[in-house]
């Protein structure tokens, strides 16, 4: 059972290690500067009730780009999320 464990907990770990390399903080910035945020107008700052998502996700080979990007409420990005997990573990399970 602890070996299972182990081996669950690396993966993850991996998995977000993976994740976290992906994503360019400075992409992101430079979206929120061409588009500011629909809340406020503003072009920095929290934007309360939005949030940037990839439009193809990350995991199913979207690049890390501005143009990638879209501004969408919390709902609407959690159920795009939830969607695109699904998506990618089929792709996962897919052979190369």
């Amino acid at each position: 059972m602890f070996k299972v464990f182990v081996i669950a907990w690396l993966i993850f770990c991996s998995a977000l290690t993976l994740a976290k390399n992906h994503r360019s903080a400075a992409e992101r910035m430079a979206f929120i500067r061409e588009n500011p945020c629909p809340e406020t107008g503003q072009r920095r700052g929290a934007c309360p009730g939005w949030e940037v998502d990839h439009i193809q996700a990350l995991c199913a080979g979207g690049a890390d780009h501005r143009s990638n990007m879209q501004w969408l409420t919390v709902a609407e990005h959690r159920a795009k999320t939830r969607q695109d997990v699904r998506i990618c573990r089929v792709l996962r399970l897919q052979p190369s």
